[in-house]
């Protein structure tokens, strides 16, 4: 049988490995897939070339599935999240003059204190805060905006939320466009080596467990080409496994660093894949626990309690009613698709299908489908829990 090929959509991005490794190593054609991997210059570009159809599957943001079901986002399109392709992997870093100001505050950086990065900030008076973002339905904005709004001192006037690709973050740093941005790897640590910007957090600071990209597709795609999603899902997370054994991590920054896909050195993908990230340029680096995480932790199950609260952000951005949004964003996330296509492999899955995303402040045993797994801590750094438990 001649192999499906299969088109997937993709931002260069060190967390769009699971779909490199898949394509690599083979695993997709062990499945009989021929993925075919199509670079987008953006996420704008990447959701509507999607929404016409060009793009079978993408690596997508995690609001973006249900920012287009809702019609908020370009076309309304139905699209599905399969699965989680990654958890975390995000920076937060300022423009050096920025840094300089938060410095005169008495502020002094341990890339890990969002409370008191925050009240560095506001501290030096600013007029307004022109923020970088990849998208406006992004993690990162969610991030931002969590933690900014979490200090007595915020003013949503003070802040400008601008949208730039992840490779131009950098530049416009440098045009002096930006005073602060949040981006996945390798772009902040591209800014960082530029020399036009420091980090001061990573997202997982913030919070802990993060959803940054899951694998997308239209909803009519998924009910055409039921057997082709079963085998891409699991190509794509024997990917995820392979790449999170420690033993392998060298080795897939090589693959990433020659591919075709990332154009960018070992050195650039090296430090996001290792979880040990340079804030300041000439630094020793940081080892960030669970910077980024493509599989541990049941980390590639999609959490209908995570889309609800990626829900909530969007409901209240656009003046929706929570109720009539919350089920829709939960029906993104397609947890049934999931234990349906992976369960049979033997894969382990939690027991439900929801959880207080928030309450998990260390690793912590919960009831799965062989018996008990281990669920990574998922805390806000402001003690912050949210429960829209609703079962399938």
């Amino acid at each position: 049988m001649s192999p499906r090929e299969v088109t997937c959509g993709f931002v260069p991005l060190v967390d769009a490995a699971p779909l490199v490794i898949a394509q690599e190593l083979r695993f997709a054609a062990d499945e009989g897939i021929r993925l075919n991997l199509v670079k987008q210059p953006s996420w704008s570009a990447l959701r509507d070339m999607l929404a016409l159809g060009h793009l079978d599957v993408a690596h997508m943001l995690s609001p973006m599935p249900i920012a287009m079901t809702l019609g908020v986002s370009g076309m309304q399109t139905r699209v599905d999240a399969l699965m989680v392709l990654s958890i975390n992997g995000t920076v937060i870093g300022v423009s050096k003059a920025l840094a300089q100001k938060m410095r005169a505050t008495g502020w002094q950086t341990d890339f890990n204190d969002p409370a008191a990065a925050a009240k560095a900030v506001f501290a030096t008076q600013p007029d307004k805060l022109r923020i970088g973002v990849p998208f406006p339905f992004s993690m990162h904005r969610m991030l931002l905006e969590h933690w900014l709004a979490a200090h007595p001192g915020f003013d949503p006037n003070q802040v400008d939320i601008i949208t730039v690709p992840p490779p131009r973050m950098a530049q416009a740093v440098a045009d002096g466009l930006l005073d602060m941005f949040c981006v996945g790897e390798p772009w902040g640590t591209v800014a960082l080596e530029t020399d036009v910007a420091e980090l001061i957090l990573p997202g997982a600071s913030i919070w802990q467990c993060a959803p940054e990209k899951v694998l997308g597709a239209r909803h009519d795609w998924i009910d055409g080409n039921a057997q082709t999603t079963n085998a891409l899902m699991r190509a794509v997370f024997r990917a995820t496994h392979w790449l999170d054994a420690p033993k392998n991590k060298p080795l897939a920054t090589e693959i990433l660093a020659r591919s075709v896909h990332l154009h960018l050195p070992d050195n650039a993908i090296d430090p996001a894949i290792a979880g040990h990230i340079t804030d300041q340029k000439g630094h020793v680096p940081t080892h960030i626990a669970n910077f980024l995480m493509f599989h541990q932790n049941a980390a590639n199950f999609p959490w209908r309690s995570q889309a609800a609260w990626i829900g909530s952000q969007i409901a209240r951005w656009h003046a929706l009613d929570p109720a009539k949004v919350l089920p829709t964003a939960q029906e993104c996330f397609r947890s049934d698709i999931y234990r349906a296509n992976l369960g049979p492999l033997g894969v382990d899955l939690p027991g439900a299908s929801a959880k207080i995303e928030g309450a998990l402040t260390q690793e912590t045993p919960v009831s799965s489908t062989n018996g008990e797994m281990i669920l990574g801590p998922d805390a806000f750094f402001d003690g912050a829990v949210f429960d829209f438990a609703m079962s399938e």
